[in-house]
């Protein structure tokens, strides 16, 4: 992810037509948070609201992937390909790991006689044995 940063701030800088530092600066002062605190509650300001940033940086990413084909350098292109769909992807795997992680985690301290509550992925069957 490091090194697609790289990239990504590259690319950035060439169509800017500045320095990797000064393209660095300009891309972290958009997506940057701060701690504000207002009606007593502490909370995350940014230039970009929250729905944008990741639907921001992804296209970052994409542009940078097609750049990079249209000059043949399949490794780089690779690289942030990698990196935009991980940003994709990663809400989707936080959330399952989550789940699987919580689901595994309340069963201890319950009842043992109660039903737990199954996991979608896991089938669950009973078999008894029939007397004839």
């Amino acid at each position: 992810m490091t090194y697609s940063a790289f990239l990504l701030v590259g690319v950035l800088a060439d169509y800017l037509g500045t320095g990797r530092v000064v393209a660095g600066l300009l891309l972290g002062a958009v997506l940057a948070r701060f701690p504000w605190i207002g009606q007593g509650r502490l909370r995350l300001v940014g230039l970009l609201p929250k729905p944008v940033r990741r639907p921001l940086v992804a296209g970052m990413f994409a542009l940078c992937m097609v750049h990079f084909l249209a000059r043949g350098d399949y490794v780089s292109a690779a690289f942030t390909g990698f990196a935009a769909g991980f940003i994709v992807v990663m809400p989707w795997l936080r959330r399952a790991a989550f789940d699987r992680v919580t689901s595994s985690m309340s069963a201890f301290g319950r009842n043992p006689f109660k039903r737990a509550r199954s996991d979608g992925m896991v089938i669950d069957g009973e078999f008894r044995e029939r007397k004839d």
